[in-house]
C-alpha cells in the first residue's frame, strides 16, 4: 500500500489512534512498538473495539482481515502519513524548540494566534517523534495556522522533526544547560537546536530570533528573520518583573500576564511579536496573554491553607533552575520563603558538577530553608547548611520535622522525580 492510499483510509477514519485503551468508533490503529510493549499484538483487539483498520508490521499478525494494513515498519509509515498530510493541508506550521521554555511559549503563542485564526498546536509535551506526526495528522480542513512544537535530547532529531513537520516559521527559545548527556555539552546543545535553522535556511523560510542573544543572532545569519526586539511597531516594550507576575508596557498598553520571572518575560515578547507578525491586534494580544494561566505544574501558583507556592515541578535542567531560583529570591523580599529542589536528570558527565553549582548557589541567596532530594543533591558538598534528602520518602519526613506554615515555597525538579507530589503535605 502506498502513502497516499493509506492517506485516504486516514481521511476517512475518525482519528490516529496508538493505544488501545483509547480506542473510539472509526479511529485507524498503528500497532507501534517499544521496549516493553508492541502493538502488533493488539491489532487484532483495536478492530473489535472499533478502530476502522490497523496498520501492523509483523507478519505473524496479519490475517484474511483486510482491514489489517502490512507495512515493513509501522512508526515509519505513521511519519510518511503525517508529512504528506502536511503537504496535502498547506497550512503555515511554525516549528519552536529551545532549551526552556518550549511550551510555555507554545502556550502563549497559540492564545494570541487563536484570536484570529482557527489553530492547532502540540498538546501537552508531544514533541517527540511520534508526538510530532500526531499532531500533524490531528490537523484537518478547518485548520488555518499549526505550532509543533519539536523536542531532542540528541543531535539529529530536531533534522529528524523538521523533515517531518516542514515548518515555514521556526523559533527557538533559546541554548541552555539541558540533556548535555545525549548533546555531549552546550556547544552540542547549540548544534543541535540550531538543526532547526539549518532547515530553514536551505528550505527558504523564515525564523523569529530574539535580537538580545548573540548566539542566536550568529546561528541566524544567511536566513530570513525577523528580529525580535524591545519595541513594537515603534512602541517601546518595557518589562517590570519585581511584582509577582510579569508586566509588559507597550507604549501606553499595559499587558498583565500571570507569569513570574524574567525568562518568562522573553517568552510573553515572543508571542507578542509573532502575533503582531500574523496581524494580530494589541487589543487581542493583550487579552490573549492577560488570560493565559499556567498549568501541568510549570510556574504555577498554588495557594494552601498554609503556604504559597511556586509549582515549576514539571521539569529542570541548569538553566531553567539558576533562572528560577534567582528570580524567586527577588520575588516578594518580605516573605519567608523556602526552596525544595529535585535532581537534575540527564546531565551525564557534568551531573556532579552542575548540581554542586546549584547549590552553591542557592546557599548565597539566603533562602529561609533548603531541602534538597535526590542522588546527585545528596552526594554535594554544602558543610552541613542544606537538608539533604536522598529519596522523595526522606523529604516527607524532613518536611514534617520543619514547621513550614505561612511560607512561599519554590518547588523545581525533574519529570522523574514528580515533586508535584508534595503539594499535599504543604
Amino acid at each position: 500500500m502506498t502513502i497516499a492510499q493509506l492517506h485516504q483510509i486516514f481521511l476517512a477514519a475518525t482519528a490516529v489512534c496508538t493505544d488501545t485503551r483509547k480506542i473510539a468508533p472509526g479511529v485507524l490503529f498503528f500497532a507501534l512498538k517499544g521496549d516493553n510493549f508492541n502493538g502488533n499484538r493488539f491489532a487484532s483487539e483495536a478492530l473489535e473495539l472499533g478502530a476502522s483498520f490497523a496498520v501492523i508490521d509483523q507478519k505473524e499478525f496479519n490475517s484474511e482481515d483486510k482491514r489489517l494494513i502490512l507495512v515493513p515498519n509501522v512508526l515509519e509509515a505513521l511519519q510518511q502519513l503525517a508529512s504528506f498530510h502536511r503537504k496535502y493541508l498547506a497550512v503555515p506550521i511554525i516549528g519552536l524548540t529551545g532549551s526552556n521554555g518550549k511550551t510555555t511559549t507554545k502556550e502563549l503563542l497559540s492564545a494570541v494566534l487563536r484570536q484570529q485564526f482557527n489553530l492547532v498546536a502540540t498538546k501537552r509535551n508531544l514533541n517527540n517523534h511520534i508526538g510530532v506526526p500526531l499532531t500533524l495528522l490531528s490537523m484537518g480542513a478547518t485548520t488555518e495556522i499549526g505550532i509543533v512544537e519539536m523536542g531532542a535530547n540528541h543531535l539529529k532529531e530536531i533534522e529528524a522533526l523538521c523533515e517531518i513537520a516542514q515548518p515555514d516559521y521556526g523559533y527557538i527559545t533559546n541554548f541552555g544547560k539541558a540533556h548535555l548527556e545525549g548533546f555531549g555539552s552546550l556547544a552540542g546543545v547549540v548544534q543541535g537546536k540550531s538543526e532547526l535553522y539549518e532547515y530553514l535556511k536551505v528550505n527558504n523560510k523564515t525564523c523569529f530570533v530574539n535580537a538580545d542573544d548573540p548566539i542566536q543572532m550568529i546561528c541566524s545569519e544567511g536566513i530570513e528573520r525577523i528580529l525580535i526586539l524591545d519595541n513594537l511597531n515603534g512602541k517601546p516594550i518595557e518589562t517590570t518583573t519585581t511584582n509577582p507576575s510579569v508586566i509588559l508596557q507597550i507604549g501606553t498598553t499595559e499587558v498583565k500576564s500571570n507569569l513570574l520571572g524574567d525568562y518568562n518575560a522573553n517568552n510573553i515578547r515572543a508571542a507578542i511579536a509573532i502575533g503582531d507578525f500574523f496581524k494580530i491586534t494589541l487589543a487581542g494580544i493583550k487579552h490573549a496573554i492577560e488570560q493565559y494561566n499556567p498549568s501541568n505544574n510549570r510556574s504555577q501558583w498554588v495557594n494552601t491553607k498554609r503556604n504559597k507556592l511556586l509549582l515549576d515541578a514539571y521539569n529542570a535542567n541548569p538553566s531553567s533552575m539558576m533562572a528560577a531560583l534567582n528570580n524567586f529570591a527577588i520575588h516578594d523580599p518580605q516573605q519567608k520563603k523556602v526552596v525544595i529542589l529535585g535532581d537534575m536528570f540527564e546531565l551525564g558527565e557534568a551531573a556532579t558538577k552542575e548540581h554542586q553549582e546549584i547549590a552553591n548557589l542557592v546557599i548565597t541567596l539566603g533562602f529561609d530553608k533548603i531541602f534538597l532530594v535526590g542522588e546527585n543533591f545528596y552526594h554535594i558538598d554544602d558543610n552541613n547548611k542544606l537538608i539533604k534528602c536522598r529519596e522523595y520518602e526522606d523529604l516527607l519526613i524532613a518536611i514534617q520535622k520543619h514547621d513550614l506554615s505561612n511560607h512561599t515555597i519554590l518547588i523545581k525538579g525533574s519529570r522523574g522525580m514528580a515533586l508535584e507530589r508534595i503539594v499535599n503535605f504543604l
